[in-house]
């Protein structure tokens, strides 16, 4: 594939074959990060891991030290004083059947959708097109609770969820290229260490087998799997 001149001068930066170790990783990807606009700065972790078993699903949240650079937009599903408290707590959109029907009709304005444990009948009925986007509830990555203010508080402050897909990788923000290379790193190694927590009893073998940090259009910079999975946050 062609890419472009800014592209291959940023590309030019990066020794081909190399490892880098977490901080000169994420110093790179700050710099080759080549979009004119705020490019978000990621994550791709690939782990030895086979999602087609339950017991190999590798899946959690994180709040990254210094958020994503990115204001969420939040949906919440809850009735009666849950949604007063929804509102007073900075959702963006509260309801219930109302919501659903909403969503139902092509609406998908929200990056977070949260809900309180007695809405999942209404919510459940919306598997086949929340799913698909990542926008499920799900009480395993805290998006199914009663204590909706904390949980819209958390997201606000940067909470972030992933979960390893078909071939085995995890893809997360890690923050913004404006970012300074410490808030980068310290939200790489917030990242990191809730991923090794996530880790399946039943896996076996090396756990981290690859990962890459990446500018949006800007190529990838390698990085050390066992640096990067001794990663802590300070």
């Amino acid at each position: 594939m062609a890419h472009g001149k800014r592209y291959n001068e940023a590309s030019a930066k990066i020794e081909f074959g190399r490892l880098y170790e977490p901080k000169e990783a994420t110093s790179l990807a700050r710099e080759t990060s080549i979009a004119k606009f705020d490019p978000t700065v990621e994550a791709h972790i690939r782990l030895g891991v086979d999602p087609r078993h339950a017991d190999q699903m590798v899946r959690g949240t994180v709040v990254l030290p210094h958020g994503t650079g990115k204001k969420q937009r939040i949906a919440v599903f809850a009735q009666g004083e849950k949604a007063r408290e929804a509102r007073e707590a900075g959702a963006d959109e509260v309801g219930g059947d109302d919501l659903a029907k909403k969503i139902e009709g092509g609406w998908f304005d929200f990056d977070v959708a949260l809900a309180t444990p007695d809405m999942m009948g209404t919510v459940g009925k919306l598997g086949k097109v929340l799913g698909p986007r990542g926008l499920m509830p799900n009480p395993k990555s805290n998006t199914v609770t009663f204590d909706l203010a904390r949980a819209i508080k958390d997201v606000q402050a940067g909470r972030v969820e992933y979960r390893v897909d078909r071939t085995g990788i995890v893809h997360s923000v890690i923050g913004k290229a404006s970012f300074s290379e410490e808030q980068l790193l310290e939200n790489f190694s917030a990242l990191m260490e809730s991923v090794i927590k996530a880790k399946p009893a039943v896996a076996k073998g090396v756990y981290v087998r690859s990962v890459y940090l990446c500018g949006t259009m800007s190529p990838s910079v390698a990085v050390d799997p066992q640096a990067a999975s001794r990663l802590t946050v300070a």
